[in-house]
């Protein structure tokens, strides 16, 4: 009996490298998050006012220093990007990281992982520059972050495969949802 091949994602969403990019987040597998270190996403009032709506199921789960700068001074810091605040940075890691994202962690427990994720995090590493999609590898548009996963020779699983989530959420955004 022959191999089954498995199905790609189907989405309507063009993504410029998606035929040739791969991608296969490692987290917790050797991975110990420094896109969460590194990354801090920009948020939109409307991704802050839904994380300020989880926020008091968040506090418990964070670091302790972290919990202390986000009751003194809130989640976002005076950086910006993209025009808007930046989540804040203590410890050098995201306010939201604990052993993971625990933002991506109240998701879960409520059925949909990234549902209170600002829209940069959960969408990695699908990004939109100049009007085009792409998923960040390294080589590819000058990436400069020399993340393990970004290395398109560290795996061999299509990120049309990997990112079938991140894929669907990217098309609704594009279409003007979250």
């Amino acid at each position: 009996m022959p191999p089954r091949s498995r199905p790609t994602a189907k989405v309507s969403l063009a993504v410029v490298n998606l035929d040739t990019a791969t991608f296969d987040c490692s987290f917790g597998r050797g991975c110990d998050g420094p896109c969460c270190r590194n990354g801090r996403p920009s948020v939109t009032p409307e991704e802050r006012a839904v994380i300020e709506g989880v926020l008091p199921r968040a506090l418990p789960l964070m670091r302790p220093e972290a919990r202390a700068a986000v009751e003194a001074d809130g989640f976002v810091s005076a950086r910006t990007k993209l025009g808007q605040p930046m989540v804040r940075v203590t410890g050098g890691a995201c306010v939201f990281f604990n052993a993971g994202c625990v933002l991506h962690t109240v998701g879960t427990e409520d059925g949909e992982s990234y549902r209170y994720k600002p829209t940069q995090c959960a969408l990695f590493p699908l990004e939109k520059e100049d009007g085009e999609w792409f998923v960040r590898q390294w080589g590819y548009e000058g990436e400069q972050w020399d993340l393990f996963c970004l290395n398109p020779a560290n795996s061999t699983r299509p990120a049309a495969d990997s990112l079938a989530a991140e894929l669907v959420r990217a098309a609704r955004v594009e279409a003007g949802g979250a």
